[in-house]
């Protein structure tokens, strides 16, 4: 298995315009993928743990990995969420399967989705990271749509590691191919 395609972008093209743009010196200062986290909320998994299964299942045909289960920190009465419930999953990618996973993501399940016009550019936070919500998760190949029993949603959280604003993460992830919306 050999080096993935996004990787060798990121030594060869995006080190060098990192490092002119901002005037960077040195290449380990500039900004890098340090890891993707994805993450699925399944709240109905409380009255049925089968529904969770099955958000595990998908989870890891998306990833390549298998997911863990979450569990709740707190009770929420409102929600009927009891303490050490199971109510969600996630999994965390790293090295080549991160890169792999994010060149699935940006070059076909974004495309894929309907009436796309981009993904917002306020989603980043004070660190530099930068979270995506996936509306469905039938935009992936690897999903089988006549096998899905309900529509769910995904976070994506892109952690980026050496980001000193907001406007290096941005211009870091642009320069991968983030298809960010146009400011109106």
């Amino acid at each position: 298995m050999g080096i993935p395609r996004l990787l060798e972008k990121y030594r060869n093209v995006i080190i060098p315009a990192m490092m002119e743009t901002f005037k960077i010196s040195n290449r380990y200062a500039v900004p890098r993928l340090e890891k993707i986290v994805l993450n699925m909320g399944v709240g109905e998994a409380v009255q049925d743990i089968k529904i969770l299964e099955k958000a595990i299942d998908e989870l890891a045909l998306i990833s390549g990995q298998k997911p863990s289960m979450r569990r709740a920190k707190k009770a929420i009465a409102n929600f009927k969420i009891r303490q050490g419930l199971p109510i969600g999953c996630k999994v965390t990618l790293r090295r080549n399967k991160m890169y792999e996973f994010l060149d699935r993501l940006l070059n076909v399940a974004l495309p894929r989705q309907r009436d796309f016009r981009g993904v917002p550019l306020e989603s980043f936070d004070k660190g530099g990271n930068y979270t995506l919500g996936l509306p469905e998760q039938n935009l992936f190949p690897e999903i089988d749509y006549d096998r899905i029993t309900r529509v769910q949603g995904l976070d994506i959280t892109f952690v980026i590691k050496n980001a000193k604003s907001t406007e290096q993460a941005r211009e870091f992830l642009k320069l991968f191919g983030m298809p960010f919306k146009l400011k109106e």
